[in-house]
């Protein structure tokens, strides 16, 4: 079947938007529809050749998509055709070690583990360009009007349910959100440092208010974002240029949560110097591949903990109904982190804004 979708032929080159063909889903695989597609950092990292699991090309990037399912393969039994779903970044098997021990996240399943590198189960695609068999980012390619993905990844959400806020559900809200209550399970009463305001970050400063934090300190470089992170919870903000000491004249001692969102590899050891004796930091974003990460060694001798997360740590089909349900109750904001929405001959627009830091998130949306 021809569909339309963007496609990287090249490294730091925009993207074509083409017909290309897809095949029906195989045992075990689901055809969806694609409704709503953010478009993230992720992608635009693989873009610019920076990303250990984009190197043969031609490819199609997006992976923060939700839509309808279209058709099944043989075997398929949790989803059918007309379902709405979000698209998960991690479709566990529920059978491996890590599945076991409730470590969904890490998962180590041949299907997942196919998907992280762009192919599925059986180690080929079903997106053919000019003859070529086409990656998709893991395992899911939503610059495109289709996308065929393992039955694991798709999650059923109600029908009335607005794709352009849902699909954002599947990485950047996930990942900042489960950082706070799946990784640091930040405690009531808490104080928290977020560094870096983009659609993460501000994923981050929801997830804190949820969890009950009541000092939330948003860090950033650009004095926009944090505008924008006082609209979603922040009680302070911090226009950075020493960090540690800023966030000492807030919080005298330190806070007990930082998160780094930033992908930034010096700002790292600053958010941990940001915190108290026994406070948590979590590395959020995800400096470049090799870059050494610089930290006081005195700082850990205290009790401080560094952690690392992907993903935000999710069990999909545990936390995403949840944060669903959170969005449809008035308790997490979807609608203001989508800046703009646009079609999808639009893309490369999208990507501008995007390295620019004039959106929080850009969503291409299909008719």
């Amino acid at each position: 079947m021809l569909m339309r979708a963007a496609v990287l032929t090249g490294f730091g080159t925009a993207l074509e938007v083409r017909d290309v063909e897809i095949a029906d889903p195989g045992p075990g695989e689901v055809r969806v529809r694609i409704k709503a597609s953010g478009v993230c950092g992720s992608d635009i990292k693989a873009l610019d050749g920076k990303s250990p699991v984009v190197r043969r090309l031609p490819f199609v990037l997006g992976h923060e998509s939700a839509g309808i399912v279209e058709s099944t393969g043989a075997g398929v039994t949790g989803v059918r055709p007309g379902d709405h779903v979000i698209i998960a970044m991690n479709g566990a098997c529920g059978r491996c070690r890590n599945c076991g021990a409730g470590r969904f996240h890490l998962c180590g399943g041949p299907a997942r583990m196919a998907a992280i590198m762009g192919t599925m189960r059986d180690g080929g695609t079903r997106i053919t360009v000019d003859g070529d068999g086409a990656r998709t980012m893991i395992g899911i390619g939503s610059f495109a009007e289709y996308a065929v993905v393992n039955e694991a990844m798709c999650v059923r959400i109600a029908e009335d349910a607005p794709f352009d806020t849902m699909c954002l559900l599947a990485c950047g809200v996930i990942t900042g959100v489960g950082a706070v209550l799946n990784v640091a399970r930040v405690t009531p009463g808490s104080s928290v440092l977020v560094v870096g305001c983009g659609g993460v970050g501000l994923n981050v400063v929801q997830g804190a208010v949820l969890a009950g934090a009541t000092t939330v300190v948003a860090a950033d470089v650009a004095e926009q974002k944090l505008k924008l992170a006082e609209e979603f919870g922040a009680t302070h903000t911090i226009l950075v240029t020493d960090l540690p000491k800023q966030v000492g004249e807030i919080v005298r001692g330190g806070v007990d949560y930082a998160f780094d969102v930033t992908g930034v590899a010096g700002v790292l050891g600053a958010a941990l110097a940001s915190t108290q004796p026994g406070g948590t930091t979590v590395m959020v974003g995800s400096p470049p591949q090799g870059e050494p990460l610089s930290v006081e060694p005195s700082l850990l001798f205290a009790s401080r903990r560094l952690m690392g997360t992907q993903g935000g740590d999710a069990a999909p089909i545990r936390d995403l109904p949840m944060l669903a349900e959170q969005y449809l109750r008035g308790r997490l904001d979807l609608d203001r982190l989508v800046s703009e929405r646009l079609p999808l001959e639009e893309i490369n627009e999208a990507i501008r804004h995007v390295r620019e830091g004039a959106v929080a998130r850009s969503v291409i949306v299909f008719d």
